[in-house]
């Protein structure tokens, strides 16, 4: 596993798919991900510290795991099928009990930056990307 963090978002409105960087914390690697509209503005509105005067979706997912004594203790994105990349998102109960779920990038993504946890991702699908990209 490597740890990233997110790189760059890069919002075209006139598209119906967004894209999101993440790139190696500790390395040059990059992993770009396509994501869509409504999850690309969920994560810029965060780290832009914009506070919506009602929940989104996606902060009231992330209280909801916070009400039930449960913090974010990871995302990780482990699979590359027929281009979708699949991901996890790591819980802690109050009781230390680890609870995995499965999840899209893009939304394990908005709760990582709203939960300023780490994002993780296998290396062999970083490697796959560097392949497509340096194909190009």
């Amino acid at each position: 596993m490597v740890e990233m963090e997110l790189n760059k978002i890069v919002i075209d409105e006139k598209r119906h798919d967004q894209l999101i960087v993440l790139k190696e914390k500790d390395g040059t690697r990059i992993l770009p991900i396509v994501i869509g509209l409504a999850e690309a503005s969920a994560i810029k509105l965060k780290i832009s510290g914009f506070t919506p005067p009602r929940p989104l979706t996606h902060d009231l997912l992330y209280a909801a795991i916070e009400n039930l004594n449960a913090t974010i203790d990871r995302v990780i994105i482990d699979k590359l099928e027929e281009n979708t990349f699949h991901a996890k998102i790591v819980l802690k109960t109050a009781t230390g009990e680890s609870k995995i779920i499965d999840a899209r990038p893009s939304d394990s993504i908005a709760l990582a930056v709203r939960a300023h946890t780490s994002i993780f991702v296998e290396d062999d699908i970083i490697k796959k990307s560097e392949v497509f990209n340096n194909g190009q």
